[in-house]
């Protein structure tokens, strides 16, 4: 069913937009007219048939998937669960809830996937043709949930899953946005008061016909290169930063990096946890919902974020084809944490694995807020004590010769 476009008018005169699926314009204005809103111009949204199998069509997806926010997913998840859970057919569930979705671009996004249910297509199937909103774990768990006619247990687990991932990520920016900005607010004033202040006041010591103090030389001359050359200083942090992320995105330069990463201290482990806790709450999800365990690792292997762990699962997996247990064929990797192989072999003897693979995840989730909010605690003193130094160095590079020349006079 074509999807249009339209610009109308409520009943109280306001401008409106959104969209509207019918067979034809004419029905689309009556359907409009019917619901008091007055249309002003309609157009054809919805491409054709021979469209919909071209490049072009699938670029102007991409293009729209871009502007499609996790929060809006989401949200629209857990509404679609409710209405699937209160017994709404599928197409009809849809039917309620495009209305209320916000996001322009997702609302035609869900009016083609009813339309493709309603033109013989599975909803996992519909899903699939948006990679970029939907992601591979997604389609999946709905595809398991519908081959077990659980769907609506399976939409509502997605929503459990998609809203703790949003509030973990929320909570983690906002425990590092005050830190930042002490950062950059501070760097900033510091730029301005060697860039722009001191100058004029250390132009006074040029007349002087006496050896200036050695922090003080210091000062000037930091002041004089940022002065005169701040901009070589952010074409270099400009080239680096564009290089490292070229080198970042090649096999070679992405592996490197993973690496580097898991070595670094504090910040290492917290990533490598987070990814771990990532990696057993998807699989954990999987598992329960039907999906096979080896589709299961060839899914997650690819949401953990870290090439080094994303080859351990691969090889886990194969381990596994021939007959391991998962516990075991992850601890040859040696990336693993000694705990969470331990709980998964406990899983896996008792026959608990998808409930211990989520304690995995609470456990390390947990452990990296709270190392966060460690850590964080101890960066807001730290930036004081740091920018009281720098403040009091260049205090004391000023007053040294204002000193010095008190005591000539005396």
């Amino acid at each position: 069913m074509p999807v249009f476009e339209y610009t109308a008018l409520n009943e109280k005169g306001k401008t409106t937009t959104g969209i509207i699926d019918s067979d034809s314009i004419r029905l689309a204005r009556e359907k409009l007219r019917s619901s008091n809103i007055y249309p002003v111009s309609i157009k054809e949204t919805q491409p054709d048939d021979d469209k919909k199998k071209s490049k072009m069509y699938f670029l102007e997806n991409i293009n729209l998937i871009s502007r499609i926010k996790p929060s809006d997913v989401s949200m629209m998840t857990r509404q679609l669960a409710t209405l699937v859970d209160a017994g709404f057919p599928l197409v009809s569930a849809f039917q309620a809830l495009i209305p209320q979705i916000q996001s322009p671009v997702l609302k035609k996004i869900l009016s083609q996937i009813k339309d493709a249910i309603l033109e013989g297509s599975s909803f996992a199937n519909a899903l699939a043709m948006y990679p970029g909103t939907f992601s591979s774990i997604y389609v999946n768990m709905v595809r398991a949930g519908e081959a077990s006619g659980t769907l609506e247990i399976v939409l509502n687990r997605l929503a459990d899953i998609t809203e703790k991932q949003l509030a973990l990520t929320n909570r983690l920016k906002t425990a590092m946005a005050y830190p930042m900005i002490m950062t950059i607010l501070g760097s900033l004033m510091l730029f301005v008061l060697l860039t722009y202040i001191v100058p004029k006041i250390t132009a006074i010591f040029s007349d002087m016909n006496q050896a200036l103090p050695t922090p003080t030389i210091i000062l000037i001359t930091i002041s004089d290169f940022l002065k005169s050359y701040w901009w070589t200083l952010v074409l270099l942090f400009g080239t680096l930063y564009t290089g490292g992320a070229y080198f970042k995105r090649t096999t070679r330069g992405r592996y490197f990096y993973d690496r580097i990463v898991f070595t670094l201290p504090i910040l290492g482990a917290l990533i490598k946890k987070l990814a771990i806790a990532r990696f057993a709450r998807t699989l954990g999800s999987l598992l329960e919902n039907g999906v096979p365990m080896l589709t299961a690792l060839d899914v997650v292997k690819n949401i953990v974020g870290n090439v080094i762990i994303k080859d351990a699962i691969e090889h886990a997996a194969i381990e596994v084809e021939r007959g391991q247990s998962l516990g075991v064929s992850l601890a040859a990797s040696e990336i693993f944490p000694h705990i969470s192989v331990q709980m998964i072999q406990v899983g896996e003897q008792s026959g608990e694995l998808e409930a211990m693979l989520d304690k995995i995840a609470s456990v390390f989730e947990s452990e990296v807020e709270l190392s966060i909010s460690s850590i964080t605690s101890l960066l807001d003193p730290l930036i004081i004590v740091v920018m009281a130094i720098v403040v009091g160095f260049i205090t004391l590079s000023i007053c040294l010769p204002i000193m010095e020349m008190n005591q000539l006079v005396k």
